[in-house]
Parts: structure tokens; C-alpha cells; sequence
């Protein structure tokens, strides 16, 4: 497999899945980092790691079609055949998602199908659990398809809701099993992807 990332900030599975691949853990090459934001320190740390990158967003193309492609061509010409949302906070083109179709991977910090959806991101979601009751979380990796967050899960990883929780400490603890399940959900994904 050859990565693709798309981030918005920080990038933390770009930064997980990349190490995997040097590591040995990953049959994968990373190959390259797109921020929408260019003052990403994912971006910032890409173009330390050596990755090809590429500040594409809506500022710079204003029509979304024209995103879509810029998107879809910096991907395929860095040769990525497998996507990884890595904190991307903006939807993805008709372009892009046909062209990688069964090869978009996105993290969710819920379980979903609970607490997913257009709007449903980051501190929202987790105190979304909160105030539902909730006695247990987690992410769920999934394949991203036109809906937000509907597409089929890969994998997921469950965490208790503890008595007491706050939003920092059950983040803390549903972002701890995130670099691992992810890598874990990339790795099936290879397997099946190559076994077709």
C-alpha cells in the first residue's frame, strides 16, 4: 500500500500509521500529507519526514470541483492507492471518493453509529456520550462513503465511561486506543485489498 493523508491539524494517525511503516509493523509506504490548513503542524512535520505535501483548500479554490480535483490529482501523482483521514475536517469530493473507493479510511470517537453524523466531531462527540449516559465509548475506524460517518466499520475499540468522567478524561481515554486501532484497521484493509 501507498498512504495518502489528509489533516487539518495535528495529524496524529498520519504520524502513528508513518512510524508503522518504518517501524515494519505497516506492509506500507507513506507517501503524502495534504493540510486544508496551512499552518498544520501535520504539514509542518510531513515535510520533516520527507513526505510529499500539498496546502490545498478552499481559499485557494474556491469552487469545490475545482478542490475535489486538485485533491484527487496530488494524490494519484504522488502514486497513494489507500486514503487515511487523519483529523481532515472537511468533506470529501465526488472525485476523490470515487477514485479511492474502498480506500478511504476515517477515525470516529464513538461508537459508532452512535453519536456520528454532520456536526458530530472531536469535543462534540465525547460530550455528546456524557449527556446521552452512556457507560461506555470508544472509536471506530471506518470506510467513508458520501455520508457522514455512515460508511461500514473496520474496527472498533470500547472504552468505559467512567463514573465521574469529564471531557478531558474520557478524550484522553478513547484517544489512547486510537494510533492502535487504526493501524490495526489499515493493516485488514491491505490484506482484503490485496487479496482481491
Amino acid at each position: 500500500m501507498r498512504l495518502g493523508f489528509l489533516a487539518s491539524h495535528g495529524g496524529s494517525a498520519a504520524r502513528h500509521l508513518t512510524a508503522a511503516c518504518t517501524d515494519g509493523k505497516l506492509d506500507a509506504t507513506a507517501v503524502v500529507l495534504i493540510s486544508n490548513n496551512s499552518r498544520s503542524p501535520a504539514l509542518a512535520w510531513a515535510q520533516g519526514a520527507g513526505l510529499q505535501t500539498a496546502h490545498l483548500s478552499s481559499a485557494k479554490y474556491p469552487d469545490p470541483d475545482d478542490l475535489d480535483r486538485a485533491i484527487l490529482g496530488a494524490l494519484t501523482r504522488a502514486g497513494a492507492d489507500t486514503l487515511v483521514l487523519s483529523g481532515y475536517m472537511r468533506e470529501l469530493g465526488p472525485r476523490v471518493l470515487g477514485h479511492y473507493a474502498g480506500r478511504v479510511v476515517n477515525i470516529h470517537p464513538s461508537l459508532l453509529p452512535r453519536h456520528g453524523g454532520r456536526g458530530m466531531y472531536g469535543d462534540r462527540v465525547h460530550e455528546a456520550v456524557l449527556a446521552a449516559g452512556d457507560t461506555e465509548s470508544g472509536a471506530t475506524v471506518h470506510l467513508v462513503t458520501q455520508g457522514i460517518d455512515e460508511g461500514p466499520v473496520l474496527a472498533q475499540a470500547r472504552v468505559p465511561v467512567l463514573p465521574g468522567d469529564t471531557l478531558h478524561t474520557l478524550k484522553a481515554r478513547v484517544q489512547a486506543t486510537e494510533g492502535e486501532l487504526m493501524l490495526r484497521a489499515v493493516q485488514n484493509l491491505g490484506t482484503r485489498v490485496s487479496g482481491q
